[in-house]
């Protein structure tokens, strides 16, 4: 991995990240591909017109089904999609403890039962990072062990003790396949925990960013907490990260919650929610929410954002649109889900623009006035 800062204004951080099969500007936005797939779309939206540069896709998922062994004899992530861009996968913690009621940790490991079949299934550091080398990812998450907020203080220690050796194994395991010539083209990125409490954040940050990974995750936040708590513990947790390395917090967010952490100095994102909004019928634009199913869009021959230049924009009016939801048309599902993403990702691309004119402040207020 290549990782250069390209500008600053203030925390927030203009960089240009190159993988083995990419290169990605920051602030970036990453589409969520659970199972090899952004839901509704296929690789030639995703390239011509999204114009993607790197997607996520699910660990836990993959083992399960088709399974880490048969992606890899079918060419790994890239070659099993078809999609020739950066892969960022991660390590399934978050799956095994919120997918399955009978998931439990201990000082190894995480037990779970698949949510398929019922199976028990042990997600080691180890074992994580194997089924990661069989997909093939350009960037692969290592186990962390996760925390419900609100927790208690003890929970937390244990969870960051836990996340910190479990850190030291798979920075270790990692090199040592590297030397045997696996994963020589893979990056891995540590995960920091430590709920909302300052001082574990502190330690968990500092315990972490001693080892010698290729970039750094804010996890365990966006799992209920307030936002304003949210903002606060990135902007607390950002100064202990390296500054040549990228930084990505993971599962968030709405369009504020992107240019709130942006500011903060946070490179990466990922979250289900444009996609999974857009198939609900809730559509993003730079004026804020559309509900599309509303009857009041059932004769509007205006796009969805006369701002907006997407694919979806460019051809459909919101009467369209809303008849397809309305009639559920599957049609739909991939129409609305390339229209929220396309303003994720030029969100975070006015952004990075900003920030290189030194204007990020200025872009942020235009953001709140537009929505207001």
């Amino acid at each position: 991995m290549i990782f250069n800062i390209d500008a600053t204004d203030g925390p927030a951080r203009a960089c240009t990240l190159k993988t083995a099969h990419s290169t990605i500007k920051t602030p970036v936005f990453m589409p969520v591909g659970t199972s090899a797939t952004v839901k509704a779309l296929d690789t030639t939206d995703l390239t011509e017109h999204l114009k993607t540069e790197i997607i996520l896709a699910n660990t836990y998922h993959l083992y399960l089904k088709p399974g880490d062994t048969t992606v890899a004899a079918m060419g790994k992530l890239h070659g099993f999609t078809g999609y020739d861009r950066s892969f960022l996968t991660d390590s399934g913690g978050f799956q095994a403890f919120s997918l399955s009621e009978t998931s439990m940790a201990d000082d190894n490991g995480i037990l779970f039962r698949s949510h398929i079949d019922g199976s028990k299934h042990y997600f080691t550091p180890s074992k994580v990072l194997d089924i990661q080398y069989n997909l093939g990812s350009d960037i692969m998450m290592i186990l962390d062990d996760l925390v419900a907020l609100p927790a208690t203080k003890e929970r937390l220690a244990l969870s960051v003790d836990r996340t910190t050796r479990w850190a030291e194994e798979s920075i270790t395991y990692h090199r040592f396949k590297q030397e045997l010539g696996v994963g020589t083209e893979q990056n891995i990125f540590a995960i920091i925990q430590g709920g909302t409490d300052r001082e574990f954040r502190r330690i968990s940050a500092e315990a972490l960013c001693e080892m010698d990974f290729d970039g750094f995750a804010i996890g365990g936040l966006s799992v209920g907490e307030e936002n304003s708590l949210m903002y606060d513990t990135v902007e607390f947790t950002t100064p202990f990260m390296p500054h040549e390395r990228p930084r990505y917090l993971m599962g968030v967010g709405t369009p504020e919650d992107l240019v709130e952490n942006i500011q903060r100095g946070v490179d990466m994102f990922d979250c289900v929610m444009p996609t999974r909004n857009a198939r609900n019928g809730t559509l993003f634009t730079s004026f804020g929410k559309v509900n599309i199913k509303s009857a009041r869009y059932k004769r509007d021959d205006n796009p969805i954002d006369p701002e907006c230049d997407c694919y979806t924009c460019r051809r459909y009016t919101r009467a369209y649109l809303c008849h397809l939801y309305r009639a559920k048309e599957l049609t739909y599902f991939r129409l609305a889900s390339i229209h929220n993403l396309h303003y994720y990702l030029t969100l975070v691309k006015k952004a990075r623009e900003a920030i290189v004119d030194g204007r990020f402040a200025e872009f942020k207020r235009e953001f709140y006035l537009k929505r207001s």
